[in-house]
C-alpha cells in the first residue's frame, strides 16, 4: 500500500514537472524581454528612435545578436512594442487622472485632469513622447496594433464631450458646420456618439490638436523666449490654455481654477522633469495610428 501511494505521488510529480519548467521558461523569457525593452528606452535617450539598433542593445546586455532576435524579431517589432507601451502608459495616466475627479458633473475639472495628465506624462517621459509624437522614423510603418492604444487619450476626451453634449451652451447648440466640413469629419464621426453634434465635434478636434501642439512645443523647447522660464510660468500658461480650450468646447462657462497642472491631483507618473533642459535626440515614430487617433 505504501509503495502504491509513493508511486501515485511520483506519478503526480512527473505530470507537474513540465508545467513547472514551462512556467520557469516563461518567467525567464519575460525578464529578458523586459531587459531588452529597458535597454531600448535608454538608447532612445541617447540615439533617438531612428538610431535604435538591436546589435547595439545586444552588446549592452552582453548577448549575441542572434539571441536578441529570438526575443524581438526586428527593429520594427522593437519600435512597435515601445510605441504601444508609450501609448498605453500615456492613456492610462489620462484615464486615471480623469477618473479621480469625484464630481462627474464637473466637466471642466475632468477636462483639466485629462489635459494635465498628458502634459505631466510628456514632461516626465520626453523621449517616449518624442517616439510617438515626434519626427517619423524613416522606413517604419506602424501596424494596426498601435491604433487602439493610440486612441486611449482621445477616448477620454470624447467621453467628456459626449457628457457636455447634454448641457450645450446656446452658442454651440445653434452652431453648425458647412457641408464640406461635415464630409471632412466623416472618419471622426464614425467613432463619435451621435449625441455629439458636428460643431461640438469640430471644436473638440481643434482643442485636441491644440493640447498636443502645446505639449509638443513645451517638450521640444519651442516655448523658450515666448513663455517665461520662471517657476510656475509654464504651469500658468498651460492651465489658462486648458481653461480656454474647455470654454471653446462649451464645458467651462467660468474660471474653474488651475486644475491638475498646478498640482491639485496627485500625479500617476514619475517625478516631473524639465523637458526644456533635456536634449531629445533623433526623432519619433509619428505614424498613421497617431493621425487616426491619439
Amino acid at each position: 500500500m505504501i509503495a502504491l501511494r509513493q508511486d501515485v505521488i511520483m506519478s503526480q510529480t512527473e505530470r507537474d514537472r513540465p508545467s513547472v519548467l514551462r512556467a520557469a521558461r516563461e518567467r525567464t523569457r519575460a525578464e529578458i524581454t523586459r531587459q531588452i525593452l529597458d535597454a531600448a528606452r535608454r538608447h532612445l535617450a541617447t540615439d533617438g528612435a531612428s538610431g535604435l539598433s538591436l546589435r547595439a542593445i545586444a552588446r549592452e546586455l552582453g548577448m549575441s545578436s542572434s539571441a536578441v532576435y529570438g526575443y524581438v524579431a526586428s527593429r520594427d517589432e522593437l519600435l512597435t512594442r515601445l510605441i504601444v507601451t508609450a501609448y498605453d502608459t500615456l492613456g492610462s495616466a489620462a484615464e486615471i487622472q480623469e477618473a479621480a475627479v469625484v464630481d462627474r458633473e464637473d466637466l471642466a475639472g475632468r477636462w483639466a485632469a485629462a489635459c494635465g495628465a498628458v502634459r505631466g506624462w510628456a514632461l516626465a517621459h520626453p523621449n517616449e513622447y518624442a517616439l510617438i509624437y515626434g519626427t517619423p522614423v524613416p522606413g517604419y510603418t506602424a501596424p494596426a496594433a498601435t491604433i487602439a492604444p493610440a486612441a486611449r487619450v482621445s477616448s477620454v476626451l470624447l467621453g467628456i464631450l459626449a457628457d457636455a453634449a447634454e448641457h450645450l451652451t446656446p452658442a454651440i447648440a445653434e452652431d453648425d458646420v458647412p457641408p464640406d466640413d461635415r464630409e471632412a469629419l466623416a472618419p471622426a464621426r464614425s467613432v463619435v456618439p451621435p449625441v455629439v453634434p458636428d460643431a461640438l465635434l469640430h471644436r473638440g478636434l481643434m482643442a485636441w490638436a491644440a493640447l498636443f501642439g502645446t505639449v509638443s512645443f513645451e517638450v521640444f523647447g519651442q516655448l523658450h523666449g515666448i513663455v517665461g522660464d520662471q517657476p510656475g510660468d509654464r504651469e500658468a500658461f498651460f492651465a489658462e490654455s486648458v481653461r480656454r480650450w474647455a470654454a471653446h468646447v462649451g464645458i467651462a462657462p467660468g474660471r474653474t481654477g488651475p486644475g491638475p497642472a498646478a498640482g491639485q491631483l496627485k500625479p500617476v507618473w514619475a517625478a516631473q522633469t524639465s523637458a526644456s533642459a533635456q536634449a531629445i535626440p533623433g526623432g519619433g515614430a509619428r505614424d498613421t495610428a497617431k493621425e487616426a487617433s491619439s
